[in-house]
């Protein structure tokens, strides 16, 4: 095969929809980075790595010389926001270094951001954000790992594109960052506890705008961008393309699980699960699910940070779709896709 894609961060929601789209193509070799390794198929070979170890990235990947497409999906949480930056610029560093001296047939370096790029994590910033707005104070190692790309491309032939898609939605356990997973153990425990199904987030939040990105638009996106020439040392925003409330949204999540809907009661979902692990070890018993462990099955934290956004999370889209990308998702089938796909697999009742 002509194509040879590593992937960083493969065992993330968005690093292993990534993995399955790749794989889905059929003319890519695959190779996939992460902390824990994982099984290796026909088509995908995994490395366990630990990327902020610089010797060990170096001897790790120092067979890969065969590498076209570098697709960077990797991260590392950090309490604040100037702790993030140290170990997720490394990480990136590290194996770009690792990496450009062995790969001769290097052509681009995907990076996957969001819309901290644009402050939203900060408070309500510019609505709909362009990738052509002006940045903000930092940290932010999503920009700092945006400049490290463009000064590096200064002297090399491969070129580089930045992904910033908003709330990611996808089947995949373990990753910090996944809020359809969040929804779907918060709505099963609420139904094991038989209570209705209540926005737990802050009362502004549930009148909102907000849109999400699904994991396999992403993919489709990120594999677009990094094989279309005119796509080259580019950022673009990508969404599934249409915008919802909270509000609208909650009574279908809820009449999925065959729940009711009662108003809205602002809590912490970090300390209200934090005691609900042996219910859940409970729930797997009786209804036959996959054994996963509690704490890696949702992150509560992850939650908690995206319904307190009461203000509108929303960015433009057309630079994307002027360049070629017109996927469309409904967010609300996609919502109830991951449902089914998370009770196919055995991973929820």
């Amino acid at each position: 095969m002509d194509k040879t894609a590593l992937v960083v961060g493969a065992r993330g929601v968005i690093g292993g929809n990534l993995v399955a789209h790749l794989e889905r193509e059929g003319d890519w070799s695959i190779v996939g980075l992460s902390r824990r390794g994982g099984v290796d198929t026909a088509a995908v070979r995994n490395i366990a790595v630990d990327l902020l170890d610089r010797e060990d990235t170096v001897a790790q990947l120092a067979g890969l010389t065969d590498v076209t497409h570098l697709f960077y999906a990797a991260y590392q949480d950090r309490p604040t926001w100037a702790e993030l930056v140290p170990p997720n610029l490394a990480m990136l560093v590290n194996v770009v270094d690792a990496v450009e001296p062995i790969a001769p047939r290097l052509e681009h370096i995907s990076l996957m951001q969001g819309y901290k790029v644009y402050g939203a994590h900060l408070g309500p910033f510019s609505t709909p954000a362009k990738e052509s707005d002006p940045p903000h104070m930092p940290p932010e190692f999503n920009v700092d790992q945006q400049q490290f790309l463009e000064q590096r491309q200064q002297h090399a032939s491969w070129s580089w594109s930045a992904l910033r898609p908003s709330v990611v939605a996808g089947v995949g356990l373990g990753s910090p960052m996944n809020l359809a997973m969040v929804i779907a153990v918060y709505a099963s425990i609420s139904k094991e506890l038989g209570i209705p199904l209540r926005f737990p987030g802050k009362p502004g939040a549930y009148s909102s705008l907000i849109e999400m990105t699904d994991a396999d638009l992403l993919a489709k996106a990120t594999t677009w961008a990094a094989t279309n020439p005119d796509s080259r040392n580019q950022a673009y925003n990508i969404t599934n393309g249409d915008l919802f409330r909270w509000s609208s949204m909650w009574p279908a999540i809820a009449a999925f699980f065959n729940l009711d809907v009662a108003p809205p009661l602002q809590m912490s979902l970090s300390e209200a699960m934090s005691d609900k692990a042996e219910l859940w070890n409970a729930m797997i018993e009786r209804h036959g699910l996959c054994h996963t462990p509690y704490e890696a099955v949702s992150s509560w934290q992850f939650g908690d940070f995206v319904f307190a956004w009461d203000y509108d999370v929303i960015a433009d889209t057309s630079k994307s779709r002027r360049a070629g990308f017109h996927e469309y998702v409904d967010t609300e089938a996609m919502f109830l896709r991951i449902f089914h796909d998370l009770r196919d697999q055995r991973l929820i009742p």
